[in-house]
């Protein structure tokens, strides 16, 4: 992710006081959550730091948010993803593990042949385009994405759009299939903190960002706490309960971390590829739903565990919907958690496979 501050810069807080550019973007950032809140929309608490950030930036900001409080948010990320993985979805990965993996890889498959086509047309790079396109870990993706080549702006632009839309059609259908609206949960930003259940995860977090600063792989600080705890707490040997509070300010710096980067240049790219991108999205949102007719079809399956189940993103919002539905929340969270852990490993291979193929096609239609 480049840090170089744009030139072109809006003379509204230029030479302001770094103190006060925080100050404004934290009451930006409060304000967009908030609204983005009220309307239901998923991943509020990112998304509106995020847009925050990114009026900031494109005013004529200049501050950053530092490295070791990036690790920090990083891995208590990586410990709040690592606690999806319960008992009881290892036990129906157990017992559908074929099944499962099977429809995973058809759904990365179309994901990345999406991916690739987008970046044939020169409408982004491939690897952007690959990594936006990622079905499902939409965080854990824009993390990733930087590491291995791709412009992570353009990343959570794709893939936040890509929840917004899967989320919704979701909780349409859901809706109109059992006649309910979804449940509300009331969010306690405060609870009671346990000792065990929180301190497994907090000595998790830490251990996980000094890892990953020794070890300099990209993204470890999120992605050691995030398997050794999915391992953990999958087995039931340890608890995982994160208070909100704490998601809500590593959401934050992620959202500041990536809306700080944005230049007014990639904003107006961004806009201007809107079309192409909605139609990549629709056009996996269809395969994902072909792919649930057939497990109704061939299996008999239900067919709104089988929708939930194979909907390209994002686990926790689905997650969400399927308790306010008669389905198979075990079902659902094993495939949704399966495409979550095949995405982060196969993530790197693809997006560099895709950049290759890319080059290739590049060089010989130059020669040419």
């Amino acid at each position: 992710m480049a840090e170089d501050l744009p030139d072109n810069r809006s003379a509204l807080l230029t030479g302001a006081p770094r103190v006060a550019q925080w100050g404004i973007l934290f009451v930006l950032s409060l304000a967009f959550a908030l609204l983005l809140e009220l309307t239901g929309l998923p991943a509020a608490l990112l998304l509106g730091p995020m847009i925050g950030a990114i009026l900031v930036e494109t005013n004529g900001g200049v501050i950053r948010v530092p490295a070791l409080t990036r690790l920090a948010a990083q891995a208590v990320i990586g410990c709040m993803l690592a606690g999806a993985v319960t008992p009881e979805i290892v036990g129906t990965f157990l017992k559908e593990w074929p099944l499962l993996i099977g429809v995973v890889l058809l759904i990365v498959l179309a994901s990345s042949v999406i991916g690739w086509i987008i970046g044939k047309s020169q409408i982004m790079p491939g690897t952007t385009a690959v990594w936006g396109l990622s079905p499902g870990a939409a965080t854990a993706s824009m993390l990733m994405a930087g590491a291995y080549g791709a412009d992570v702006r353009l990343v959570a632009f794709m893939q936040y759009l890509r929840v917004v839309i899967v989320v919704a059609t979701a909780s349409v259908i859901t809706r109109l299939w059992v006649h309910v609206p979804t449940v509300a949960h009331q969010t306690i930003w405060f609870p009671p903190i346990d000792p065990a259940p929180f301190g497994e995860p907090i000595a998790l977090a830490i251990f996980g960002g000094v890892v990953g600063r020794m070890l300099r792989f990209p993204v470890a600080a999120m992605l050691v706490p995030m398997f050794v705890g999915a391992t953990l707490h999958g087995a039931g040997l340890i608890q995982i309960e994160l208070p909100h509070w704490l998601l809500a300010l590593s959401y934050a710096l992620l959202g500041w971390m990536i809306g700080l980067n944005f230049s007014r240049e990639i904003l107006v790219h961004a806009i201007r590829t809107l079309p192409q991108v909605l139609l990549s999205i629709v056009a996996l949102i269809a395969f994902c739903g072909s792919l649930a007719f057939i497990l109704v079809k061939a299996l008999g399956i239900d067919p709104l565990t089988a929708y939930l189940a194979t909907s390209p993103g994002g686990a926790d919002s689905v997650a969400i919907i399927a308790v306010s539905a008669k389905v198979d929340l075990s079902f659902v969270m094993a495939l949704q958690t399966v495409r979550f852990l095949i995405v982060l490993a196969i993530g790197p291979t693809i997006s560099r496979f895709v950049a290759r193929r890319l080059e290739q096609e590049l060089d010989i239609g130059t020669l040419k």
